[in-house]
């Protein structure tokens, strides 16, 4: 007999990662929650007083005291206020991101509201302005660390973006055998670069220790009385600083709030502070003009030049890999929540739920960094297009843990309201700062968003059409099963499985099966696989299985949406119900629609019209019917064998 194929095993990170103890979990943040942030000292503080910065502002006393009271003021309020004391609360089943908060303030199912409408639509532009963030990411992380090169020598000049670019390849190629081994060396590589920029930081700072007074907000409210309006501009290169934030929420399920908070408040944190308060204090006791040319390379005695840039190297390839890593998760959500078409996704360790891999999303992020290094050559240019994703995310994010506190945790309005109205000025301060860079690079993340935010938006709307569509030609399952026992028909061995996402009706491809074949197998089994609104549905509460008679079986499969179906799987949890199964004598029927524009109809297809109206212009369904023709086969996705799958179409007028 056939060996029975077997699932993934996915044991959820947080229950496996605390018996490893408190400090293990920590370190283990450290490497994937905090390698964006960890690695803004190379480029953040050098952009504030970048003379090709045309908000940059003069290195004076008050001015690098302002500065570094911004920078203090805000990882303090942005990062350990919002995020680390406020946001991290709000958790959908442990997990957390945009679109994990997103399902908690409006769920599937709930009240069809205006407000619903405007909230899902602002959770999914804060998703997709992450995409924007995906592509700059490695690029501007790995550029920076490479520029150190010039610091050592202007002869390395040339070799930079030729290197980044290699570095770059060859961190997306890597990505399909899975992070599962080189994870471990994550954490211990970023503590040794945390300790590392704390100690560059040091030296300056006791020589030059008054630049510690700039903890005091007044020099910050200072520096925007004298510098007006360019002073406020200058928080479109400050908020570099605070680039990755939204990582401590979204990375929240691996590891638990505790060791998130832990490794921030106890080593991210403290290192950042002194590293950017040394920056400071050197350019201003330097007549060097390396050191404002790149204030952080030049922290480093000449004889540290060298492994400074390795390990700068390291820690951006990882904060590349966290950034990359977490798109995957994305898109993985995106999915199961029903915002993209299927793509395969494949799990790359067996015990950790986290470790997918997205080979369609890996290339296209792959080709935009590339293209991005290409365009802009240096860190100071991409810093230009970085802000505007980031701070439009934190934005979104404060608009909907607002709504939580009010509908989860019961506060009164006015309180949510107040912390809104906190949280949105620091994020809208931000935002409006980078407005400026719009055509300087800014677009860009804001044209990928937007892109993006269409394709979610047309294939979720497309969707729910199809759907109605389906439904309403469904015919009742009591009805199939009397018409059975009054004319059977003639039932063949084996086990048929029809796939179908509306449970409460008889799969439309088993109609067109019996149409056309005449025949039943002995075992039919109606199999839906339904996308729920946690992040993950537990074994024992993932499948149900009802004995309709006569050989019939509804299965129910329910997965969260940090979870990938595998039908295999699926059958063999059937077993203790009673459906017993073997994968060589089982065939899967799959429906599949060809889906036509009004203009391109064709003779014998079935229209959507009279089902109930898609509210699609034309442009949105042509874009659907595109997504739909081009997206995998759903038999990679859900993991059924090829060779045992039977197809049959049917034509659909959008």
């Amino acid at each position: 007999m056939k060996k029975k194929q077997t699932a993934p095993q996915h044991t959820p990170l947080p229950h496996v990662a605390h018996k490893a103890g408190a400090w293990a979990l920590t370190i283990g943040a450290l490497g994937v929650v905090y390698g964006d942030i960890g690695t803004s000292p190379l480029y953040a503080f050098r952009e504030c007083i970048a003379k090709d910065n045309p908000h940059g502002v003069a290195v004076n006393l008050p001015n690098v005291l302002g500065l570094l009271s911004l920078f203090f003021w805000s990882l303090m309020l942005g990062i350990s206020l919002k995020y680390a004391g406020f946001v991290m609360r709000a958790d959908n089943d442990g997990q957390g991101g945009t679109l994990a908060l997103m399902s908690l303030v409006a769920p599937r199912g709930g009240p069809s509201r205006r407000s619903t409408a405007v909230l899902l639509l602002t959770g999914l532009f804060g998703t997709a302005l992450l995409a924007g963030d995906g592509f700059i990411t490695p690029a501007i992380s790995v550029l920076g660390a490479f520029e150190g090169l010039e610091v050592a020598t202007h002869r390395l000049a040339s070799w930079v973006v030729p290197l980044t670019l290699g570095v770059i390849v060859a961190l997306f190629v890597i990505q399909q055998i899975g992070t599962g081994r080189i994870g471990a060396i994550f954490g211990p590589v970023m503590v040794v670069w945390f300790l590392v920029i704390a100690a560059l930081g040091i030296p300056p700072i006791l020589r030059n220790p008054a630049v510690l007074r700039a903890v005091y907000p007044g020099y910050a409210i200072a520096f925007f009385a004298h510098h007006g309006l360019k002073g406020f501009l200058i928080l479109g290169s400050v908020v570099l600083c605070i680039t990755g934030g939204e990582a401590l929420y979204a990375d929240m399920g691996h590891f638990g709030r505790s060791p998130i908070r832990r490794a921030w408040f106890l080593i991210a944190f403290p290192a950042l502070l002194v590293n950017y308060f040394g920056q400071g204090a050197l350019v201003l006791g330097s007549h060097d003009p390396d050191a404002l040319r790149n204030p952080f390379y030049s922290l480093a005695p000449s004889w540290f030049l060298y492994p400074l840039v390795v390990i700068a190297t390291l820690a951006a390839v990882i904060a590349s890999q966290a950034l990359i890593s977490g798109m995957f998760s994305v898109v993985q959500q995106a999915i199961q929540l029903g915002y993209l078409p299927r793509v395969r996704v494949r799990h790359t360790a067996r015990h950790e739920k986290g470790q997918i891999y997205v080979g369609f999303v890996n290339w296209v992020l792959m080709l935009g960094c590339l293209a991005l290094v290409l365009a802009f050559r240096k860190s100071g240019n991409l810093a230009a297009a970085y802000g505007m994703a980031v701070t439009g995310t934190m934005a979104a994010t404060s608009i909907l843990f607002a709504v939580v506190t009010v509908r989860r945790f019961r506060w009164p309005i006015w309180r949510a309201a107040v912390v809104l109205v906190l949280f949105l000025a620091f994020d809208l301060a931000f935002f409006t700062a980078n407005l400026p860079k719009f055509p300087d690079g800014g677009w860009f993340p804001l044209v990928v968003a937007a892109l993006v935010l269409i394709i979610m938006t047309t294939w979720k709307r497309g969707r729910e059409a199809l759907g109605r569509y389906l439904a309403a030609v469904t015919l009742p399952t009591e009805v199939f099963l009397e018409d059975m026992r009054q004319n059977p028909v003639h039932r063949v061995r084996g086990t048929a499985v029809f796939m179908s996402s509306n449970p409460s009706g008889v799969p439309p491809v088993l109609l067109h099966h019996l149409k056309h074949n005449k025949v039943l197998h002995k075992q039919v089994v109606f199999l839906s696989v339904l996308s729920e609104d946690v992040p993950e549905v537990r074994g024992r509460d993932r499948v149900t299985v009802r004995d309709l008679g006569m050989g019939f079986y509804q299965v129910l499969a329910r997965y969260g949406f940090m979870q990938t179906p595998y039908v295999p799987e699926i059958m063999e949890r059937s077993e203790p119900y009673g459906l017993c199964t073997d994968p060589a004598d089982t065939s899967y029927f799959l429906g599949r629609e060809t889906l036509l524009t009004a203009r391109g109809s064709a003779a014998g297809a079935t229209s959507l019209a009279g089902i109930g109206p898609s509210g699609m212009s034309f442009w949105r369904k042509a874009l659907f019917a595109f997504l739909s023709r081009n997206a995998p086969p759903i038999t990679t996705y859900f993991g059924l064998p090829v060779n045992r799958v039977v197809e049959m179409g049917t034509q659909v007028e959008l």
